[in-house]
């Protein structure tokens, strides 16, 4: 893999300089903004996928349906595209997406300034391989039940809170 690099935002989300990835994971004083998408069927169930065990961050652990980095000099709604069909195969339909929040998180390892949106779809999908082991539905009281268990990452369980605020969803 080569050493990507990211922009340097500010907690408005305007760039004021860049690194690459090798730097940004490892120093949390470095704020790089990442777009997530919580993708839900018509049953309100949630896709989420399970991180392949060679990620260098939460390896084998339940993750937001779809996240990723936002490239440097890429706008949101493309990094946001383009994950989309690169993790889970899906070509975004403008009438399904809705944008929800923007928040800060903020762990040992690194700061991401988040772009969450959320997306109606029953698929077909397709994972990406190289960094998702597996994909699929979750409802409500199964979430509940694995809260805090270890199964999720911690970025997720502080997503899935936001979203439900936000949404009145599972």
């Amino acid at each position: 893999m080569t050493d990507e690099l990211f922009p340097i935002v500010d907690e408005q989300g305007q760039v004021i300089g860049s690194a690459p990835r090798g730097q940004v994971h490892g120093n949390p004083k470095l704020l790089h903004p990442v777009v997530h998408c919580l993708v839900t069927n018509s049953r309100g169930e949630l896709l989420l996928q399970r991180r392949c065990l060679d990620k260098d961050i939460q390896p084998g652990r339940w993750d937001t349906s779809v996240g990723g980095h936002v490239a440097f000099g890429e706008s949101i709604e493309h990094a946001l595209r383009r994950e989309m069909k690169e993790e889970v195969g899906l070509e975004l339909e403008e009438t399904n997406l809705t944008f929800l929040y923007r928040y800060v998180h903020t762990n040992p390892v690194e700061s991401e300034l988040v772009y969450t949106f959320s997306y109606v779809s029953e698929g077909p999908f397709v994972r990406q391989v190289e960094e998702i082991d597996e994909l699929r539905f979750f409802g409500r009281e199964e979430l509940d039940r694995a809260l805090g268990t270890g199964m999720f990452t911690p970025n997720f369980e502080e997503e899935l809170a936001r979203y439900r605020e936000a949404t009145a969803a599972p």
